[in-house]
């Protein structure tokens, strides 16, 4: 199964069929709910102004509900283990923020609700963006509520790039001139890390050059992380760091929140980022108000290199005592004016067509070339339960790791990587 792109005509007319059937009856809007509390987990660190949205977001739903609303922030690197945790123990909130390569595992394991009846009496169905709808799909059966999506692109300091006369790269030769110009004019800054913990960092290089993370035929996955071409795509990546001198050592562990961190604390020329960054950034730093741009990762000779099209879902859970007001909330979030706050505030893109197209219509520049990047270079990662599994392995970032530890090569590192994903995805 070849990665599949996702075309201006499918981000704007999704029409998928949702057939599911959810649990419970699929009302939920003015139930009163008098005394109940519906408890929901969300993700910390997407949007800085989280605790006055949900604030409102929260009197809102008291309003419309009578029952209380009890958020919690958790944090996404812990998330998919306590995840995890929390279903064996029976411990699980009513609603959560699933992210889209989780949402099929924790469906597999029979801890989320059908909730394609209740899209349905909504009259969502064909008003969802597709990439997510399918994300959220296991076995013709909707779990995830599409909520907003992201995708990952270059940030750089025009500010840098003006005064040394870089021009915006449009293959990857030109981005490794500019990495070496960076270094030249600027030898006190990052030009470009390359971070070994942030495996959607690595993702874009392996399809940039052709390449596959995984492929399924017939019931059999198998990775494609050690081909020529995925191959090609890690050298010309980890070679940035190894050989150009774009990076540190010490990048060799960071996450992305570390990536944007220091791009904050203006110790970077450009890094390969998410859309919902640029307001992060300037949250921490307003001095780089005006100094920051954004362009798509270029293709190997053209074009764009694809970057994983991701986001996240609002998934119910089978425990929730109540399912008719996990919707109110989940239909309450996801479309309508609290879906478009929280796309303008967090820098996504909603997950209802509607609100997508309004936004892709107002952004400014540096959402543009995200919204770019988006329409003509997203790609998907595999959609099975099983990669959940693998991004908890830490495969991908493993493999890179020791790459740029000099612990093995390319393609020693590759090899391992995919025979281990080939394995995890084929598990009984």
């Amino acid at each position: 199964m070849k990665k599949r792109y996702l075309p201006l005509a499918i981000l704007a007319t999704a029409a998928l069929s949702l057939t599911a059937c959810s649990s419970g009856t699929t009302g939920g809007s003015g139930t009163d709910a008098t005394g109940q509390t519906l408890d929901v987990w969300i993700m910390q660190g997407t949007n800085t102004e989280s605790d006055e949205f949900f604030d409102r977001v929260g009197e809102e739903f008291t309003k419309e509900t009578g029952a209380k609303l009890n958020v919690e922030m958790v944090q996404w690197a812990d998330a998919h283990d306590r995840f995890v945790t929390a279903i064996a123990g029976g411990t699980t909130p009513d609603v959560a923020e699933t992210g889209t390569t989780w949402t099929a595992e924790f469906a597999e394991s029979g801890a989320l609700a059908p909730i394609g009846d209740y899209v349905t009496e909504a009259g969502l169905d064909g008003a969802l963006v597709e990439g997510l709808v399918e994300a959220g799909t296991l076995d013709d059966t909707l779990y995830g509520m599409p909520w907003y999506a992201g995708v990952r692109s270059v940030i750089y300091r025009t500010d840098i790039f003006e005064a040394a006369g870089i021009a915006v790269p449009t293959n990857w030769a030109e981005f490794q001139g500019a990495v070496t110009a960076l270094k030249a004019s600027n030898p006190d800054i990052i030009p470009f890390p390359v971070a070994g913990d942030a495996e959607q960092l690595t993702y874009p290089w392996v399809w940039g050059a052709g390449g596959e993370v995984a492929t399924k035929k017939g019931d059999t996955w198998t990775s494609g992380l050690d081909s020529a071409k995925s191959q090609a795509g890690i050298k010309f990546y980890t070679d940035l760091a190894l050989e150009q001198g774009s990076s540190t050592a010490g990048a060799t562990t960071w996450k992305e929140t570390d990536v944007l961190d220091n791009f904050a604390q203006g110790k970077v020329g450009m890094a390969v980022m998410g859309s919902w960054t640029p307001a992060t950034i300037l949250d921490k730093n307003p001095e780089l108000e005006g100094k920051i741009g954004s362009f798509p990762i270029p293709g190997q000779t053209e074009g764009i290199s694809p970057s994983m099209l991701g986001g996240s879902h609002l998934s119910m859970f089978e425990s929730s005592e109540n399912k008719d007001l996990a919707w109110t909330f989940m239909n309450m979030m996801t479309t309508g004016e609290f879906a478009t706050e929280w796309a303008t505030q967090s820098g996504y893109f909603p997950g209802e067509t509607t609100a997508l197209d309004a936004t892709v219509a107002s952004a400014d520049e540096i959402t543009k070339a995200f919204a770019t990047q988006m329409v003509d270079g997203g790609a998907s990662l595999p959609v099975t339960p099983k990669f959940g599994a693998v991004q908890a392995k830490k495969t991908t970032n493993t493999m890179i790791q020791s790459i740029l530890s000099g612990e093995k090569t390319v393609e020693q590192a590759s090899a391992d990587a995919a025979a281990e994903m080939t394995a995890i995805l084929n598990e009984k």
